[in-house]
This record gives C-alpha cells, sequence and structure tokens, in this order.
C-alpha cells in the first residue's frame, strides 16, 4: 500500500511532527545518491585539494556540481515522465549505447565496490586495534553488507543511509568546528601553491571528474527512484526536492571536507600520501595530534561513514544497474513479476559481491591500476551520457511539464560545453604534455 505523503505535506495544517515524519518518508533516492558519492570524492579528494591549496578550489568545486546539476536532474525528470528508468532510455536510443553503459557498469561495480570494501576495512582498524590484518574486516564488512540488502531490500537501505548521511553530517561539521577553534599550526612563512598550473592539470581534472560522482550515478538514481515510487505516493515536486536535498547537500559536504584539510594540514610542510587509505590515516593522525586524542575517535567516525556509506550504496546501486542492463539485453526488455525481480536482483547482489571479494583476495596488489582504469573510463564516457541525458529529457515525447525549464536548458548547453572541454583538456594532458 502506498504512503500518502502528498497530502500531509500540502495541507498547511498538518501539525509540525506530521510534516517532519512525511518528509523523512518521502526523502530516498536523493540521499542515497548523495551517499554514494560523498565517497572517496570528498574524503580524500575534497580534503586533498583543501591540505593542498587552501580555499582556492571552493569556487570550482562549486562550479563543477553546478555544471553537473542538469545531467543527474534529468534522471528525476525522466523517470518521473515516463515510469522508466534511464537505463531503458539508453536501451531506446540504441543497443550500442546500452552495450557501453552495461559494461561499464559491470566493470565499475566489482571494481570500485572492491576499493571501498578494501577502504572501509583500513579505516575499521582505526577504531579496532588488532593484529588482524585489512582482509578479514573486509570480508566481514561485505557479509554485514549482503546481510542487510538481502534481508531488508530496499527500505533497510533507505532508512540506514538517511541515519548514515545524518551522522556523518554532524560528525563532520562538529570535526571542522573543531579545527577551526583549534591553534593554526601553519608555518608563518608558507607560500601557498598555485593550482592555476599545469603541474596541477592532472590534479585538477581527477578532482572536477569524479566531483560529485560519475555520470553513472544519476542512471543508479532512477533505479532508486523507481523502486521509491512503488512504495511512497510521490509527485515530480516532491522527487525534485528529495534530488535537491541530496545533490546540494553533496556539494555543501565537499566544501566541509575541503575546509577541513585546509584547516589541519594546509601549510604544515607534511608531505601527502598519495593512495586514498594512507592520506586518510595521515589526516586521522595530524587531526588527533592538533585536537587531541579524545577527538581520534570524532574523525575516524567522518572518515568511516564517509566510506561505509558509499560502500553499501554502491554494492545495491551498482548491482541493480547490472541486473536491469542484463534484463534488457538478454530479454529484450520483457518485464519480470515482482518476485522474479526480487530474485534476479538478489543473484546479481551476490554475483558482484562475490566478485568484489574475489579482486580483494585475489587481485589487491593489482586494484589500483584498476580503479584507475575505472576512474578514467567513467570520466571519458561521463560527457556522452551526460549529453544522451540531456537528449532524453529534451525529447518532445516527454510530457512537457517534466522538460527543462529554461534556465536548467542553458546550464545544459553550458555544462556540456565545460564536460567535453574538460575531457578535452584530459586527453591532452594524458597523451601530449606528459
Amino acid at each position: 500500500m502506498q504512503r500518502d505523503v502528498t497530502l500531509v505535506l500540502d495541507n498547511p495544517s498538518s501539525s509540525l511532527k506530521q510534516r517532519v515524519i512525511k518528509l523523512y518518508q518521502l526523502l530516498g533516492p536523493g540521499i542515497m545518491l548523495a551517499a554514494a558519492a560523498v565517497g572517496g570524492s570528498h574524503l580524500v579528494a575534497s580534503t586533498q585539494a583543501g591540505a593542498l591549496y587552501g580555499w582556492q578550489l571552493v569556487g570550482l568545486i562549486l562550479l563543477v556540481n553546478l555544471l553537473k546539476y542538469p545531467f543527474f536532474r534529468a534522471g528525476v525528470q525522466y523517470t518521473m515522465g515516463t515510469g522508466k528508468t534511464l537505463i531503458e532510455g539508453y536501451a531506446e536510443m540504441g543497443r550500442p549505447y546500452l552495450l557501453v553503459f552495461a559494461v561499464l557498469a559491470a566493470f565499475s561495480a566489482v571494481v570500485n565496490v572492491a576499493a571501498l570494501l578494501l577502504f572501509s576495512a583500513s579505516l575499521w582498524l582505526l577504531f579496532v586495534p588488532t593484529s588482524w590484518a585489512g582482509l578479514p574486516w573486509a570480508l566481514l564488512i561485505m557479509a554485514a553488507c549482503l546481510a542487510i540488502l538481502i534481508g531488508g531490500h530496499y527500505r533497510l537501505l533507505d532508512s540506514l543511509s538517511k541515519w548514515l548521511m545524518l551522522a556523518l553530517t554532524i560528525a563532520t561539521c562538529s570535526a571542522v568546528a573543531i579545527a577551526a577553534g583549534a591553534p593554526s599550526i601553519t608555518d608563518p612563512n608558507f607560500v601557498s601553491p598555485s593550482p592555476w598550473t599545469l603541474a596541477s592539470l592532472g590534479f585538477l581534472v581527477a578532482t572536477m571528474g569524479w566531483m560529485p560522482a560519475p555520470i553513472d550515478i544519476a542512471a543508479i538514481n532512477t533505479l532508486w527512484l523507481q523502486r521509491h515510487c512503488k512504495t511512497t505516493e510521490v509527485n515530480f515536486k516532491q522527487a525534485l526536492l528529495d534530488f535537491n536535498v541530496g545533490y546540494i547537500g553533496t556539494a555543501v559536504l565537499a566544501v566541509v571536507f575541503v575546509a577541513l584539510g585546509a584547516l589541519v594540514m594546509h601549510g604544515t610542510g607534511v608531505v601527502l600520501e598519495k593512495s586514498g587509505t594512507g592520506f586518510t590515516h595521515q589526516l586521522v593522525s595530524m587531526f588527533t595530534s592538533v585536537i587531541g586524542d579524545w577527538a581520534h575517535y570524532l574523525i575516524s567516525t567522518v572518515a568511516f561513514l564517509t566510506i561505509f556509506g558509499s560502500t553499501i550504496t554502491a554494492l545495491d546501486g551498482y548491482s541493480r544497474a547490472v541486473a536491469e542492463s542484463h534484463r534488457l539485453l538478454c530479454d529484450q526488455g520483457v518485464n519480470y513479476d515482482p518476485q522474479t525481480n526480487a530474485r534476479h536482483y538478489s543473484k546479481w547482489l551476490l554475483a558482484v559481491g562475490l566478485g568484489s571479494v574475489a579482486i580483494v583476495v585475489s587481485f589487491s596488489s593489482s586494484l589500483l591500476g584498476m580503479l584507475n582504469f575505472a576512474m578514467v573510463a567513467a570520466f571519458t564516457t561521463t560527457p556522452v551520457f551526460a549529453l544522451l541525458n540531456y537528449l532524453l529529457v529534451s525529447d518532445a515525447r516527454l510530457p512537457a511539464q517534466y522538460h527543462s525549464p529554461t534556465w536548467v536548458k542553458l546550464l545544459s548547453k553550458l555544462g556540456l560545453v565545460a564536460l567535453f572541454g574538460f575531457l578535452a583538456l584530459f586527453i591532452w594532458w594524458k597523451f601530449f604534455y606528459l
């Protein structure tokens, strides 16, 4: 039975408690999008941006989030207007587009989840000093994720994402507030380097390409939205509200993580670790030395919640994307009944989970190379899928009320120019400058 949130939210006589409860029920896919996005791109890239360049990249980070906004928003418009996911939209535009997405999703699924799994296990060791290596903890974390997703399905992940993001937001803002009030350890003679040089271009392109998340997350978000609409009565306005809360939240948290790096690590003279895990442990160590031993668990909580939230949402989202792509490629889009759909999802969830574990166990030494390849593949396909998303919501067959307003259309065109420009810049830097 669908829960009617529309009447309560739109009724001026509804009490504040009723509105809060119904708003909680309404929010879902947008918060899950935020949980998936606020991972390495925030904890590592945004914090490193602050650690290396102070506050200089805040404007660029916000600008990139703004330029990508229309292409993530397109998923809400398309799904609410047609009842279909973006993946179904790619299939209708042509089998090659669907095939490219399917291959990218399958590869990204096992590689990204494996990397997040190892990252989560490494951060868990900040809480539980033990002689155990990271691998046993990685296996336990995967078992916990599978138990949550198979046992509780979408509803449990929906609720868990909301509480994870709330806890993460509170913990991160608290850490920044504490760091802002602590004595500065910046070298008074330190001169902040400029990020606007050719030497910094690789860092800028990688950071901006993954901010706030790879474009395939937009397609995954439509799978969550389609599932959400089956249990909660949601209109287009409310679906956009949910999306905006999640998307704007990721942009705000990106700035908060920049602040954390700028306040704790910028200008200290410490050589930053290159790996995400090493850098995060370094951040925890420096934060603790500046604030005090009592703050160790606060910053460790920020780090772990960030990566664990991405791990479980990525595992669920990519599994749904691979399952849907397989359905459309092999069954010509024939609809399954709900029970068959659930079994199909569970099979792919286990496949992605076991594939990720296999990579962790057998190919952990090669994981960095595979992850870099996945990042480059996702980055280079981002402009293409952004263009497809734009074309899908510009289609005359989409009901007029779901078309983009003028300001979003203009922002879309500007965003496409910027994304293809970033891609051209990356190709030039990678193959001609280096």
